[in-house]
């Protein structure tokens, strides 16, 4: 399992907590020290959704210009979520090749703890 966020998001620290307690096995990549590639983030989002992935609540996002916001597709979206790591919403939990997770809702998290 591998989880993807910020070390300093809280919501990350309590995925982590929640994975170290329940004994699983994770690697935990900070996505501002290990940059994701356009083509991962492309997978996610065909994974998820684009809507999913993409963080519009974020202080990144209220502070792009608003040019880079106009005519948002699939292919501006991952580019901008590449560009700026911290306009994915955070965790990203990949489960083996096919269960990609966004966030930590009480869904999310029954299915990654059982």
């Amino acid at each position: 399992m591998d989880v993807y966020g910020l070390k300093t998001c809280d919501t990350c620290r309590k995925v982590k907590k929640a994975l170290d307690g329940a004994n699983i096995t994770y690697a935990f990549h900070d996505v501002r020290e290990e940059p994701v590639s356009a083509t991962q983030i492309g997978r996610w989002a065909a994974a998820v959704g684009t809507d999913k992935l993409l963080n519009k609540a974020s202080t990144t996002w209220r502070n792009l210009d608003p040019a880079e916001k106009d005519g948002l597709n699939e292919k501006k979206a991952i580019k901008l979520m590449h560009d700026n790591p911290t306009l994915m919403k955070r965790p990203i939990i990949v489960n083996g090749p096919t269960q990609v997770f966004v966030g930590w809702s009480k869904d999310t998290q029954e299915a990654v703890l059982g």
